[in-house]
């Protein structure tokens, strides 16, 4: 059944539960007060001693063919009936007798002063009846009780109308209900509708330019909105996706290329028995080798940039002591750079990160400063209250170039002759920013390069366990297109 139905459905249920209840109630109020009011106008209406006596001596007449004239009567309502001692029922002119029980008896014995019950009389018609001993005996020296009786009906017609009238407007009410309920749902469903087809239209075509419109502040127009930012982030990581495939089928590219040269040359060698002079196969052996490694850092730097971000918390993430990483980067840097000059002044700072992707990050960001150092040239690392910097006496980089350093596979025009991948800086920046931590690069006082790494923690290692704290904004420089 459809959600609307369903929701109509228990409207409707809900209202005549209600209503069904209201009814009830009131019927059963209604029936209560009735029937308050037949017994004290039974108990209210006294009948005549004169009347009484009549009665009592034309018991004497109830065998014979005929009795005596009571007199002219006015009609009331109610049934007039003398009870004896001995059981004897002396019923007016024109009644019909009603039943005698043992209350009645006990009333005209004296046992008790009053009694009252239902019963029927003689043509089966249902009698609410009070006895009571009169005021004053008719007849001395004769027990006996008098009987006011009156219809049940005068109480259940009244009572029927009304329970037939409340069923009548409990229907109407449900039905109602039930109409409003589907047109409210209806309505208030129409945003999940949209949201319905949106979903089902991007999993038909995978179209995930589709935004779902959005007013108000409820609680659908907060899934309308959480689903436009969810389509919005899938939107940008495929197309993150789709830009690193490229971007890395083009670097692919010039390395597959040119090992595949080297190594036809080498097969055409073999198979027409013409051996290349010892020199140039040496050069080619050596090119094919510095190929494959080329193309092996790609393929891991690919793999790197396509983990997952550790999230805060997680297992991944430990305690670092920052300064003993950057010591084991620096010790292999100097394996890279033996014509570079290093000076280090590391003071003890403790973070919560992936050791091996922050080490790798300080890793590449020695190698970019020994890369374009000049031979002699000097690179220093300094490591202050998680201000972390790396100075190199390099050409530096030009200011128009600042802006895309942390891309992926983007490579200055003057660096492309150069070995890399282009990842190198796009990794630093994931490790940094998923550490909470922030990095830039920027034009050193005497020329060069400096980065400078800024990740939050403390001199001592914390007892704490990692905080769940939001990442912080990404560098201007580094906001083209970071890795998700």
């Amino acid at each position: 059944m459809p959600l609307r139905a369903r929701l109509g459905l228990l409207a409707a249920a809900a209202v005549a539960v209600a209503v069904s209840a209201v009814a009830v109630a009131a019927w059963l109020l209604t029936e209560q007060q009735l029937n308050s009011q037949l017994d004290a106008n039974l108990r209210s209406v006294r009948a005549s001693p004169a009347y009484v006596a009549e009665l009592l001596r034309s018991c004497q007449f109830q065998q014979s063919a005929t009795e005596p004239n009571a007199g002219d009567r006015t009609p009331t309502p109610y049934t007039v009936q003398v009870v004896t001692g001995d059981g004897t029922v002396c019923t007016a002119p024109g009644s019909s007798a009603i039943e005698v029980d043992a209350g009645d008896l006990a009333v005209a014995r004296g046992f008790q002063r009053d009694a009252l019950h239902d019963t029927e009389s003689e043509d089966g018609q249902a009698m609410r009846v009070a006895t009571s001993r009169p005021d004053g005996p008719a007849e001395p020296g004769r027990n006996y009780a008098v009987s006011i009786a009156q219809p049940l009906s005068v109480t259940s017609k009244p009572l029927d109308g009304l329970a037939w009238l409340l069923l009548g407007v409990a229907g109407v009410g449900v039905v109602g209900a039930a109409t409003a309920g589907a047109g409210i749902a209806r309505a208030g469903l129409r945003p999940m509708k949209q949201l319905t087809d949106a979903t089902e239209h991007i999993a038909r075509t995978e179209d995930l330019s589709v935004r779902i419109p959005v007013d108000g502040d409820d609680e659908i127009a907060r899934l309308g909105k959480s689903f436009n930012a969810m389509t919005a982030a899938l939107a940008s990581s495929r197309e993150r996706q789709q830009q690193l495939i490229a971007d890395a089928g083009h670097e692919l590219r010039t390395p597959l290329t040119s090992l595949r040269t080297n190594i036809e040359l080498l097969i055409r060698s073999e198979k027409t028995g013409r051996e290349l002079p010892a020199g140039v196969r040496a050069d080619l052996l050596t090119s094919v080798g510095a190929q494959i490694a080329e193309l092996a850092g790609l393929i891991g730097d690919i793999q790197e940039l396509s983990r997952p971000d550790a999230a805060p918390g997680s297992a991944s993430r430990q305690l670092v002591a920052l300064h003993e990483g950057a010591e084991r980067a620096l010790a292999r840097a100097k394996l890279r750079g033996k014509e570079v000059k290093f000076t280090c002044e590391l003071e003890d700072w403790f973070v919560w990160a992936e050791p091996a992707a922050l080490e790798r990050a300080v890793v590449n960001l020695l190698d970019n400063a020994v890369k374009f150092s000049p031979a002699g040239g000097a690179v220093s690392l300094r490591l202050e209250a998680g201000r972390l910097s790396i100075e190199d006496e390099g050409p530096g980089i030009p200011a128009d170039e600042l802006p895309y350093v942390f891309e992926r596979f983007w490579r200055s025009p003057s660096a492309r002759s150069l070995p890399g991948s282009g990842l190198g800086l796009a990794i630093v920046a994931r490790a940094v920013h998923a550490s909470g931590g922030t990095v830039g690069l920027h034009r050193a006082p005497g020329g060069g390069t400096l980065a400078v790494m800024t990740i939050p923690g403390a001199r001592t290692p914390p007892p704490q366990a990692p905080p769940a704290a939001p990442v912080p904004p990404v560098p201007p420089q580094a906001q083209s297109r970071l890795p998700s």
